[in-house]
Formats: C-alpha cells, sequence, structure tokens
C-alpha cells in the first residue's frame, strides 16, 4: 500500500512584482508559515512543500512544469495572497496536468479595524486576487476545488486533507496495472465496458491473462510457504475444526493457501495493482480463490468477481484515499433485502470475496459448498461487519461517458443470528430511504457491484470524480426522485455537448 506521507503536494502563491521587494518578502514569510501549518496538521495525510511567490508567466509555467514531471507531486494548491494579474497563469494552467486545489483564505483572520491602512490592504487583499485567478481557471473550463476558510480553521483544512486523499487515490491510477483472469462472466453487461476509454480517461491499464498463466505459478509454490502461511490462518483467525490439520478437509485449506500465494507472487511479479476473476474460468484449479481473494484486499489489492474490472480499480482506489483512517474498503454487492416498513435492510455480500478489514472482531475461516463454478467447495472468511456511516460507490459506463455513483448508507450490526450464511456480510439502510436510495441507484444504472467504504465520505470521492473529469451523481440524505431524475437528464445533455 502507499505511504502516503512520501507524496507530495506543493503550495505556490501568485503575486506581482507591483509591490516592491519588502512587501513580496512579507507575502513569502505569510505563505510559508501557511503552507508549513497545513504540513504540520493532523489531518493531513501527504507532505505538502512549500514552492515559493509566482510573480510572471515564466514563474508560473515552470511551477506548473515542474510539478507535471515530478514523480512524487500529486496535486498543487495556489493562493494569491495579493493581487495576482490571471493572463499571467494562462500558460501554465494550459499545462498543468496534476489536480489543483485552490486555497481561498488570507493571512490575517480579522480586520485590524484601528490600524487598517493601505499598505495593509495592498498586501492582504486575497478577496480581490482569489477573484481574479477564478475568473481564469473557470474561463479556461478547468476542473479544480475551491476550499474558503482561514488556514487555521480546522474545517477548511479538513477539507484540503480530503482532496488530498482523493489526489493520491487518482495518482495512484496513473501507469497501473489491473489484471483479468478470464473474461468478464458471460452475458452481463453492468460489469463490462469499454477499457480503450478507461485507459484514456483514468490513466490505467487492465489487460486479460489465461487462467492458465497463474496455475503455473500457483503449482510452484512450496509447501514450506504453504506451511507458514497456514499457521498465520491460525494466528489471525478462528479456523473450523474441520480445516485443521487432521481434520477431514485440512487438503482444502492447503488448496486455498496454494492458490493466495501464487495470486500475491503474480501480482508482485507483475506489479499489478488489483485483479479480477470469475467462477465461469477456473481451469486448472481447484477452488475458486476465496480467502486469497480476501486476504489481498486485505494487503491493498484491488479486487471484483467475474470479471469486473471497473469495480477492482475503484476498490484499489478507495483502499489508497482511505490508507491510515479507522475503518475498511471492500468489493461489496447489493445481494437481497428486508422489506420490512419498519426497518427496511439491504444484505450486503458475495459469493466470498469480502475484505476483512471492514469485519467487526476477528473473522473465521470456514468452508462451505459453493453452488457454481462446478469446483471443490472453496475457503473463506466469515464475519460480521460494524454498524456506522459508509457508502456504496460504482463506476458505471453510460456509453459517452463514465458515471462515479455514490450512495451514502449507514450500517447497522446484525440484529439476528444468520448461522447458515457462509459468507462474510454488511446489513445497511440506505440514505435517504430504502424506496427512493433503491429507486435512484436504479435510474443512474447503478451496478450490483460497488466498492464499499467505512471511512470514505462522498467528498473523497466528487473530488476523485472531478479529476478524472467524470460525472459524480449522489445519493444522499437529501435526494428527492422528482429532482434525482432531473439532475439525470441534465446530465445527459452536459455531456452531449460537452465532449472529450
Amino acid at each position: 500500500m502507499t505511504e502516503l506521507k512520501k507524496l507530495e503536494v506543493w503550495f505556490a502563491t501568485g503575486s506581482q512584482n507591483l509591490y516592491g521587494e519588502q512587501t513580496l518578502i512579507e507575502v513569502a514569510e505569510h505563505s510559508k508559515e501557511i503552507a508549513d501549518y497545513i504540513n504540520a496538521h493532523a489531518s493531513i495525510p501527504v507532505t505538502v512543500v512549500y514552492k515559493g511567490t509566482l510573480k510572471s508567466t515564466e514563474e508560473i509555467y515552470n511551477f506548473c512544469a515542474d510539478a507535471n514531471h515530478d514523480a512524487n507531486c500529486i496535486g498543487v494548491i495556489t493562493w494569491m495572497h495579493t493581487f495576482s494579474p490571471a493572463k499571467m497563469w494562462i500558460n501554465g494552467l494550459k499545462i498543468l496536468h496534476k489536480p489543483l486545489l485552490h486555497f481561498h483564505t488570507q493571512y490575517n483572520r480579522d480586520i485590524p479595524w484601528g490600524s487598517i491602512d493601505m499598505d495593509f490592504m495592498n498586501t492582504n487583499q486575497s478577496a480581490h486576487g482569489d477573484r481574479e485567478f477564478g475568473f481564469m481557471v473557470s474561463r479556461m473550463r478547468k476542473r479544480r476545488k475551491v476550499v474558503v476558510g482561514h488556514w487555521r480553521d480546522d474545517n477548511a483544512i479538513e477539507r484540503i486533507a480530503v482532496w488530498t486523499r482523493a489526489a493520491a487515490g487518482w495518482n495512484d491510477w496513473q501507469g497501473a496495472r489491473f489484471v483479468r483472469f478470464g473474461d468478464n462472466m458471460r452475458y452481463v453487461a453492468v460489469t463490462d465496458g469499454d477499457k480503450v476509454e478507461a485507459e484514456l480517461r483514468f490513466g490505467y491499464s487492465v489487460n486479460t491473462h489465461g487462467i492458465g498463466d497463474l496455475v503455473k505459478v500457483i503449482n510452484d509454490v512450496t509447501d514450506k510457504q504453504v506451511e507458514d502461511l497456514i499457521a498465520e490462518y491460525h494466528e489471525t483467525y478462528n479456523v473450523m475444526e474441520s480445516l485443521h490439520a487432521r481434520g477431514p478437509q485440512y487438503q482444502s485449506l492447503v488448496d486455498a493457501a496454494k492458490i493466495e500465494l501464487g495470486l500475491q507472487r503474480f501480482l508482485e511479479e507483475g506489479n499489478f495493482k488489483g485483479y479480477s476473476d470469475t467462477f465461469e474460468d477456473l481451469y486448472g484449479m481447484k477452488q475458486l480463490p476465496g480467502i486469497g481473494s480476501q486476504r489481498m484486499m486485505a494487503r491493498g489489492y484491488g479486487f471484483a468477481g467475474e470479471g469486473d474490472w471497473k469495480t477492482a480499480a475503484l476498490v484499489r482506489a478507495m483502499k489508497v484515499m482511505g490508507a491510515g483512517l479507522p475503518g475498511g474498503n471492500s468489493f461489496m454487492e447489493d445481494y437481497t433485502y428486508h422489506f420490512d416498513p419498519n426497518n427496511s435492510l439491504v444484505l450486503g455480500s458475495h459469493m466470498l470475496e469480502i475484505c476483512p478489514s471492514i469485519a467487526s472482531g476477528k473473522a473465521n475461516v470456514e468452508i462451505h459448498a459453493l453452488g457454481i463454478g462446478g469446483k471443490e467447495d472453496p475457503v473463506r472468511l466469515v464475519f460480521n461487519a460494524p454498524g456506522g456511516p459508509a457508502l456504496n460507490a460504482s463506476v458505471v459506463d453510460m456509453g459517452n461517458r463514465f458515471r462515479l455513483l455514490v450512495n451514502e448508507v449507514e450500517a447497522v450490526e446484525p440484529q439476528n443470528d444468520l448461522p447458515k450464511l457462509p459468507v462474510a456480510r454488511v446489513l445497511w439502510k440506505p440514505y435517504p430511504d430504502m424506496n427512493t436510495g433503491c429507486a435512484a441507484w436504479i435510474l443512474a444504472g447503478g451496478a450490483h457491484h460497488t466498492g464499499y467504504s467505512q471511512n470514505l465520505t462522498a467528498e473523497h470521492l466528487e473530488d476523485f470524480a472531478d479529476m478524472a473529469g467524470i460525472e459524480f451523481t449522489l445519493i444522499s440524505k437529501n435526494t428527492e426522485l422528482y429532482n434525482f431524475k432531473n439532475e439525470l437528464r441534465w446530465s445527459d445533455v452536459y455531456y452531449q455537448l460537452n465532449k472529450a
């Protein structure tokens, strides 16, 4: 997983040579103080680097070019301490490919009523300068995030922190490789999509490897490696009796461990950040990867079943964005409903592959039959997930654009035992309510596969969608179907008129 502190966000201040040396010295001192404060704030997961005061077209262009070419730089923050004529920013902004945040702040929180004079006004005119800069960015139709507030305001810093996490996820996608073992599940629509357009838009590539390529690596796993991993299973989880060394199903645990070790080696050697598989293409494998896929996700890899490469990539991005925050992120599926009018719920799960990063307590290692795929019974981790705020997110290919759809939900603790359900599971209430939330999801074309998050907010994913230049659609506590349907119609018009 990416260590976010190794990533940098560059902070630059806009000004001009009109004000004289002393004013520019003051501007630089103030700017560095602000950048250092943001960098040291507990909510900021990356390193904020102050890059000086930009006063000319050439300085701005070089700053943007350097940001583009620096591998550690994942985005830039701009602030106009004084007035910076915005035509100076045109050439730089034209070439800037890194995410942009415009911080609309000022050094002084308060107006010094008794001492304010024109010298103070000329130096501290962010209210003036930031509007000039804002016009140019809008005129150029350039996507960015605008954060308004004093630089010591925790709320403002938290919104910057959200953006830095989105930028980290976006940076992780650039040049990323995802592998599909086998093809898409036969006849399924929403999990497929345009992989060429995805690489153009998102920066990652998706390519298929035959299942035999993976099987060869699995078969090369040594007995010692298997023994060590099984010992880790016993240390980490509650392993059911039949899977113990003298148990009748111990060989299935051995086979599952070999699959996990083979997956890990294949992904590491191929420099892949995630993968998908499908139960319809398992030739040469004894069982569908269950515990192996669950633990790969726990290591930070993206995963989705049935060839769903879009969700696998999304899960990886969500894991990067949420790195270091309490809670986890997982592949998920809306599986079945509880339509009690007084307590409507969604039961989320999948055949096997839910990430233990979202588990409540210690997971169980179990083996149960799988009615599809025609293979041996797979080993899997079984657990419940805790209650609390969460969200489901889905990337769908709408034909002329990608849509990132998010539903805010409230997870709830299981209210009943589920003794015969042999998979990990989550219960949640969709916002604003069951009927509206599900109807909105259907109307928006949302997939049955999602990325489920306990530690990200809709703002993280909205910022991420802006960086990708794709549509963002939110189902929240405030969603009303009439307005929601209109928003979808307006988006259709917008993307017809604004084709990339």
